[in-house]
């Protein structure tokens, strides 16, 4: 394994940008987090991650509730 696979990619290939928080809707990271992660240490992808979690539990909610709306439409 190589060291730059050691840490996998947060995508879980729900690709929807939420338009109020910027945020993927799947994997929480910024349209500028998903296209430079292959350019990210072992270390950075680490610090990214733990911030995913966080936007996670505090956007989370907020963006599902617009995607199921948006989905509604």
């Amino acid at each position: 394994m190589s060291r730059m696979s050691e840490v996998a990619s947060p995508c879980n290939s729900v690709c929807t940008v939420d338009q109020v928080s910027g945020y993927c809707a799947g994997c929480y990271r910024t349209l500028d987090e998903i296209a430079g992660w292959s350019d990210l240490s072992v270390e950075a992808r680490r610090t990214l991650l733990a911030e995913l979690d966080e936007r996670r539990r505090r956007y989370g909610a907020a963006i599902e509730q617009r995607s199921a709306a948006h989905a509604q439409r």
